[in-house]
């Protein structure tokens, strides 16, 4: 028999987050307390030069594996979870059949920039875009991803011709997917980054999408964050899906509401940082996102991305044969020496550069462990050139918060803290993309405290860094 959720008074809420490299199912209690967690990997296949994808049929089995497992070890409590909320990488697009679900295309990453030099011929309305939007005219984005697969991939043109065919975010995929009710929605922080969503207006835009030939009749409806997007079963329970929204947008409520004077950074695949405000704010180089909307609320973010984070330590690996760099990093990144440095366009140089292809290159020369030091430095470089666009706008931020995988690494964290003059925290629970979903699920709670108290990074005087940092910075003008 299939069960409704249990009205409780302590609820429980299912986040599942599908990033670049695994898919997780976590349960977390109304206090940001984690009950439960599963994981599975799942592959990225990189074929050069521009294209990144992953397979959609392992992305959907793997979710659904890890939403089995967590919901399954709480034992009877999972009768307990009141909603369940899904946070996505946000620029991947998938094209699949309306009426079958089976997916048309593979999933075009985030990463992939496969028709930057179509995107080109669009150069003279980039400034028009970017009004729109808040983002820049790139690659890294849907539009061209969509009319790619339109244009090269005979699944999707039959589907077309047919009317069977639906195209859009990974998450909206996703939800069509794992949902009874087969939805055919995309929330805010997942259809902004198709280059093909107004942020004005929260819809799609008529005149973006004639500019890059995106039929609106193929995309899913555009609705809040918080919406009833359908019903999840699992184990034989029943749980309604309330909330659907990217993984960098989920990180930034992880510790509760984002402050004013708060920057917040998540390192993963790629480092983007984030400011909120509660109007649209602009600076040159940076995006304008909208990070959560309901019928109370809009949360507004200037962001700042690097492409090339924990991307650019596998290229490292790959490219000069460097073996287990992550395992070996504290050890390297706590050595004294002469450090090199790395102008790092892996993924395509992004904020505020926005060169989709930049020939990554050392200056100077090193052992190993200083080429992969260079290599976490130049992570460290790109994300102050954005920091100091941000400070630019009041108030002053006064710290900085830290998460994602390659937040746990000390020496990258006290490098930015020296490098910005600014305080970092790191929370003790790395898994801010899903703590965060749990904190849009559970209504944005007054009281979200920490289970247990982070590390905090006080700036110290770091000479050196600082002259490779301005060293950094004209290399990068010369080589641009």
């Amino acid at each position: 028999m299939v069960r409704s959720p249990t009205i409780s008074p302590n609820p429980l809420y299912l986040c599942i987050d599908q990033g670049g490299h695994a898919s997780r199912a976590l349960v977390f209690d109304g206090r940001g307390v984690l009950h439960a967690s599963s994981l599975r990997e799942v592959g990225v296949q990189v074929l050069p030069p521009d294209r990144v994808e992953q397979d959609p049929e392992e992305l959907v089995a793997s979710l659904q594996d890890s939403i089995v497992e967590a919901v399954t070890s709480l034992g009877d409590r999972a009768d307990h979870i009141a909603s369940a909320g899904i946070a996505t990488q946000r620029a991947s697009i998938v094209c699949w059949d309306r009426r079958t679900g089976v997916a048309l295309s593979p999933v075009i990453s985030w990463q992939d920039r496969r028709a930057y030099e179509w995107l080109g011929r669009f150069s003279a309305h980039a400034g028009e875009v970017h009004q729109r939007t808040g983002l820049r005219l790139s690659a890294h984005y849907g539009a061209s991803k969509l009319r790619w697969c339109l244009d090269h991939l005979p699944a999707v043109t039959a589907a077309r011709r047919e009317g069977r065919l639906a195209m859009g975010p990974l998450a909206s995929f996703l939800l069509f997917r794992l949902l009874e009710e087969k939805p055919l929605l995309a929330d805010p922080a997942n259809a902004a980054r198709t280059l093909l969503w107004d942020i004005r207006s929260m819809d799609w835009d008529p005149w973006l999408l004639e500019r890059f030939g995106v039929p609106k009749q193929l995309l899913p409806r555009c609705v809040p964050t918080h919406y009833p997007f359908g019903t999840l079963t699992v184990n034989q329970r029943r749980v309604p899906l309330t909330v659907a929204t990217g993984d960098q947008s989920a990180a930034l409520f992880s510790l509760g509401a984002p402050q004013p004077e708060a920057v917040y950074i998540n390192m993963g695949t790629g480092a983007f940082i984030q400011r909120a405000f509660n109007q649209a704010p602009e600076a040159d180089g940076l995006l304008t996102g909208m990070v959560y909307r309901d019928v109370d609320r809009a949360v507004l973010v200037l962001e700042g991305t690097v492409n090339g984070a924990g991307a650019a330590l596998q290229w490292t690996e790959q490219e000069w044969g460097l073996e287990n760099i992550e395992a070996r990093l504290p050890g390297w990144l706590a050595r004294a020496g002469d450090i090199p440095l790395f102008l790092n366009g892996i993924g395509g140089l992004g904020a505020p550069y926005w060169v989709a292809e930049f020939d990554s290159r050392l200056i100077g020369d090193g052992e190993p462990w200083q080429k992969a030091v260079a290599v976490v430095e130049s992570i460290v470089f790109l994300l102050q050139t954005n920091l100091e666009l941000m400070q630019k706008l009041p108030p002053a931020p006064a710290r900085l918060v830290a998460s994602g995988g390659l937040a746990r690494h000390d020496g990258l964290c006290q490098r930015i803290s020296d490098l910005s003059g600014l305080a970092l925290y790191r929370p003790a629970e790395h898994e801010a993309t899903a703590r965060g979903t749990a904190y849009l699920l559970a209504g944005f709670p007054g009281d979200w405290p920490e289970e247990k108290p982070g590390t905090p990074f006080e700036p110290k005087q770091n000479s050196g860094l600082r002259q490779r940092y301005q060293r950094w910075r004209a290399e990068m003008q010369r080589a641009l």
